[in-house]
């Protein structure tokens, strides 16, 4: 019984292999594209840094026309100026979690990759097989090579976006707090009103 579970596991193993392959390539194409983002909007983020200070300096929503390419947690808000910070966090967190979900998986990818033609290598090891232990090995270190420079190029991304993103949430908390304040003045001014309507009606 337990032979034929070492030999199903083995056989899944090894019919495992291609998809990770696939997999880690697919991951590092999306690594150059994430790449070629990140450089795209450092260069929006210096160009549009001015209609940045403007909103922090006015009100959310008061001007609609600014451009803040670059700066999606501050676009947010300024198009829905009711914007919660909890909603902001969520939006904060979902710009992020591309690129921070590859930089975990595809080490772990990349030591899948590794590990499987390892049993191939010690059976061709043991049958004194150089060329197959030679062939598997290559395979082997290939993958946890481009594993590894996957999860370094989106690790360092999302480091870099998450400190941008915690800049404009920390920035914006102050608007957000005014808008807050200035809907409960609205609202304790509205409330006298109210009563002496129903009063009125009574």
């Amino acid at each position: 019984m337990i032979v034929l579970i070492e030999q199903t596991m083995y056989q899944l193993s090894d019919f495992f292999m291609a998809p990770v392959l696939c997999l880690i390539a697919l991951l590092f194409i999306y690594s150059l594209f994430a790449s070629g983002q990140f450089f795209s909007q450092t260069m929006q983020r210096r160009r549009h840094y001015k209609s940045f200070i403007t909103l922090l300096n006015g009100k959310l929503g008061h001007k609609q026309t600014l451009t803040l390419n670059g700066y999606p947690m501050a676009t947010l808000a300024n198009e829905i100026p009711d914007i919660s910070k909890d909603q902001l966090d969520v939006a904060a967190l979902k710009e992020l979690e591309g690129v921070r979900n590859v930089s975990r998986l595809a080490p772990m990818l990349g030591l899948i990759a590794t590990m499987i033609p390892m049993g191939p290598a010690l059976k061709s090891l043991a049958d004194g097989n150089i060329q197959g232990i030679s062939e598997n090995l290559i395979v082997a270190f290939s993958a946890v090579i481009f594993g590894l420079i996957i999860a370094s190029i989106t690790f360092w991304i999302a480091s870099v976006k998450k400190r941008w993103m915690v800049e404009e949430l920390v920035a914006l908390m102050p608007l957000i707090d005014d808008r807050i304040q200035a809907n409960k003045e609205e609202i304790s001014t509205l409330s006298p009103e109210a009563e002496e309507n129903q009063h009125e009606a009574a």
